[in-house]
């Protein structure tokens, strides 16, 4: 394994390895939860300090050895890597992006030394992706303590039941005279009366917890209540798409691997599977793919490290690398037949796994549409429109208020 002192001087050769939470993964998904030793072996590899400045306790590691570094981590257990990458990248770089350096150091590095956990608070019950129905919001809380209370209820959020904080999304309740965004960050301290967590149960990445939130008047100090405009979220938020894209692509890498050692080991009809044309021609599909999809997603982070946005090319890449890794899964279970759908085998637990990157962090779905709004084609938001008058389809064909169609077959 890596160690943090290796990680400043990393070199394209470095190998990053992490042996005991790849061989603890399968009792990671049947227990569902990261064994102490896990978590342990991720401090003391470095690799919560990866994503971020000396100046905050990172190490400000270049964007291959952070692609190195999360792959790796991804390859030995996708549920750890989640829970790890979701605190130390996506809601450490909120907290960095939008936060106030000044106030806000002493937080990040303890979720870059592993003190403390986070979460990132965005899904409601009420929806995943469409922000106009998320009711969770913040207002004053007045003397004599001051800052703010917090209300609602998150669901379906990594970290949710372990997290030590939620970087949550709110909406801003605003006195007369505040032209400020409707919307805020809020970093809440979860061990405080007013929160109450749960856990959900989740078909794949089940090391990962996951659940729900709810506020109830849960105070937050007026620093850590940071108003942003909601455009400017997505910026922040492409981290977590970066994230699930390296996921998907461990996943993937994983699944191949065991297809090519099933298919060399495997003889059927007095030849091994590696020899069957047809088998042969899903491997080579597979590596393809995830050949491919690991250089854009190279490119994209060493964009993003270098300082440019890329949000554009990081929503394609989530696209593309979470479908690519359930068409790879897929193929691994057709070629390893029963087993590959039995329960503790590998390819089985990889399969609920990649099923997952595809819905988390943002819907594919959803982020067809904001690709397709960067094309030219307006925003994905239904409005009222009339297809049917304008093409004279709303008359009456008995002729009554108007003229009729013609006879079938009429001229």
């Amino acid at each position: 394994m890596t160690t943090g002192t290796d990680v400043n001087h990393a070199r394209h050769d470095t190998a990053w390895s992490f042996p005991g939470i790849a061989a603890r993964a399968a009792k990671t998904d049947e227990e569902g939860r990261i064994p102490p030793q896990s978590w342990t072996e991720v401090i003391e590899s470095g690799y919560l300090r990866l994503f971020h400045s000396t100046e905050v306790g990172g190490v400000g590691a270049n964007g291959t050895t952070q692609a190195e570094a999360m792959e790796a981590l991804a390859r030995a257990c996708p549920g750890t890597y989640w829970t790890a990458t979701v605190s130390a990248l996506l809601c450490a770089k909120m907290i960095s992006t939008y936060g106030d350096p000044d106030h806000h150091e002493g937080l990040l590095r303890s979720l870059l030394s592993g003190r403390k956990l986070a979460g990132f608070a965005v899904v409601e019950t009420t929806a995943g992706s469409d922000s106009a129905t998320f009711r969770t919001s913040v207002r004053p809380a007045g003397p004599p303590g001051g800052g703010f209370y917090i209300s609602g209820e998150k669901a379906r959020i990594s970290n949710a039941p372990s997290a030590d904080l939620a970087v949550t999304l709110a909406r801003r309740e605003k006195s007369p005279g505040d032209d400020g965004p409707d919307w805020c960050l809020a970093f809440v301290d979860l061990h405080q009366p007013g929160v109450r967590r749960y856990e959900i149960p989740h078909m794949g990445l089940r090391g990962m917890p996951w659940g729900g939130i709810v506020f109830t008047d849960a105070h937050v100090a007026e620093r850590d209540v940071v108003p942003v405009p909601f455009h400017e979220l997505a910026e922040g938020m492409a981290w977590g798409w970066l994230k699930i894209s390296f996921a998907a692509i461990a996943i993937a890498e994983s699944a191949l691997a065991a297809s090519v050692r099933h298919a060399k080991d495997r003889v059927s009809f007095g030849r091994p599977l590696a020899h069957m044309e047809g088998v042969q021609a899903q491997l080579a599909d597979s590596r393809a793919q995830i050949d491919a999809t690991r250089s854009l997603a190279r490119r994209a982070l060493c964009e993003r490290v270098a300082g440019r946005s890329a949000r554009d090319l990081i929503a394609k890449l989530k696209i593309y690398a979470t479908e690519m890794a359930v068409q790879v899964v897929t193929r691994a279970v057709q070629i390893h037949g029963a087993a590959g759908v039995t329960k503790g085998h590998e390819v089985e637990r990889l399969y609920r796994d990649a099923e997952m990157n595809v819905i988390g962090g943002f819907t594919s779905n959803r982020l067809r549409e904001q690709v397709a709004e960067g094309m030219g084609l307006g925003p994905a938001v239904y409005g009222e429109f009339d297809w049917v008058t304008p093409a004279g389809l709303g008359r009456d064909p008995t002729g009554l208020d108007g003229p009729s169609f013609p006879e079938a077959g009429g001229h």
